[in-house]
This record gives structure tokens, sequence and C-alpha cells, in this order.
């Protein structure tokens, strides 16, 4: 699965590179997402790959730290992604004569700084509210990787304030850009209605498509494993509901983004 991720996600970067044609707004946040899932997924796969091969299921606590802080800047940066891609669709289909405009090289880039910053300054926040928690030694996480709420789970100290702001900071900064998913895909909709050739409705879904594919992966496999928590107090349940959205997702992209996408299956 890690191979396939990674290759198949490189694969994307360096078509989206090599072709002019493919140098647009869509595929450069296309690009993004593509690095964003390489970055995600080496976060997790690699550290269980070399515990499964020496046989040893240890972490430090500042390598646990680490890994919570980096898996929720990129968790945090996919929802961005997705949320500036489907603007980015909104403004091709609803206003096109202005894409061009509206969508130019420095907003896009000042969009995925944005962005990036944003999901930084979570990342860091969390990890800092993790580290004023009291932990017993030889503490064992009943997962695959340093999930932010299992390890919570395991402090010793009042955690009340940190699982408040997990539920708060979840709302927002997966709310927000699923809103704006959301918003965007009403004013296609109804824009590509209100065309009067099937064929231009058709061209329309069908550069939303590959889109729309990940979005329902994603979010989907999130919500998932949110009902897994809520209904079931079984550790493995709870680890295999998160492969879903750790792994499953990343490895998927690049088939759903290439497969589905007329301009990146054009010899």
């Amino acid at each position: 699965m890690y191979l396939v991720t990674i290759l198949g996600n490189l694969l994307i970067i360096l078509a989206v590179s090599s072709d002019p044609h493919l140098h647009t707004p869509m595929y450069f946040f296309l690009c993004n997402l593509s690095f964003n899932d390489i970055c995600l997924s080496t976060c997790i796969i690699p550290k269980m790959l070399l515990s499964i091969q020496i046989q040893d299921q240890r972490i430090t606590y500042a390598g646990c730290l680490t890994q919570v802080c980096f898996v929720i800047v990129f968790a945090v940066l996919e929802n961005f992604f997705l949320g500036i891609m489907s603007y980015d669709r909104y403004v091709a289909i609803c206003h096109p004569l202005r894409y061009r405009v509206i969508m130019n090289p420095c907003l896009c880039v000042l969009l995925i700084m944005i962005s990036l910053l944003i999901s930084i300054f979570h990342g860091l926040l969390h990890s800092l509210m993790v580290l004023r928690l009291s932990f017993c030694i030889d503490l064992e996480i009943p997962h695959f990787f340093c999930e932010l709420a299992q390890v919570v789970k395991l402090a010793c100290s009042d955690s009340l304030v940190e699982n408040i702001l997990i539920y708060v900071s979840s709302c927002i900064f997966v709310g927000v850009p699923l809103s704006g998913i959301v918003f965007s895909y009403i004013h296609i909709v109804s824009s590509v209605l209100r065309m009067p050739s099937s064929e231009g409705k058709h061209k329309a879904f069908s550069t939303c498509g590959s889109h729309l594919s990940v979005v329902f992966l994603f979010y989907g496999t999130i919500f998932g494993v949110y009902i897994s928590f809520a209904v079931t107090d079984s550790p493995r349940k709870s680890a295999v509901a998160s492969v879903m959205y750790t792994l499953v997702p990343q490895m998927l992209n690049p088939f759903l983004n290439s497969l589905r996408n007329r301009d990146m299956k054009r010899p």
C-alpha cells in the first residue's frame, strides 16, 4: 500500500510537471494534494513497517509527540486542499470568463501558504496541549500510530481541556472546508442545470467527477472512524477504521484523479 501510494502520487506530480497543458490552477492544487498524501503516509507507515520488521513496537515520548504533530498538520492540510479545489471548480464552471483573472498564480500560492500556516499552527497547538498532560511510564497505545485521541486517553492528569479543544478544532478545521465544498457544489449543480446543452452539462460534471470521488472517499472514511469510535470500545476495530482515512484515500487518490480525468489520460 505504501509503495502504491508513493509511486502513484509521484507519477501525478511528474505528469503535471512535464506537461505544459497541465500547468493550470486545478493541476497545481492536485500536485500539492499528491505531495501531501505522500507526506501523510510517510508519517505513519515507515515506522509501522520498521516495528513489524524488528519486532519492537516501542516509540519514544518525543517521537510519539512528533508523529502526532505531523499527522495533524497533513490531515488538516488535506481538508483545506479539498476545499480549495472545490472553490477552483466553482470559479471554473460558474465564472468561466473570469477564471484566469480570479485564479491567478498569486492567489493560488497564497491559498496554499495560508492553508499550510493554519495546519502547522493547529498541529503545534495540540502538541503543546499534550505536553502539559502527565503520563505514567510504559504506556501501551492500542493503535498502529500515535493518534491524538488515543494518546490523550492515556493521560494520568485531567484532559478535559484537551478533549474540548479536539472537538472544537475538529468542528472548525473539518467543518469549514466541508461547508465550502458543499457551498461550491450547490452553486455548481445550479449553474450546470441551467446550461442549455447536454454536452455542456456532461463536460462540466466530468471535470468535477474525480474531485467529488476523492471528497466522498476522504470524508466518508473520516465519518466512518468517528462512528466507529462512538459505537465500539474495541481498540482493534478503531485501529482498522483509522486505516480507512490515514492510508486508503492516499493510495486511491492517484487512480481517482487519473482514471476519471481526460487530461491526465491524454497521450
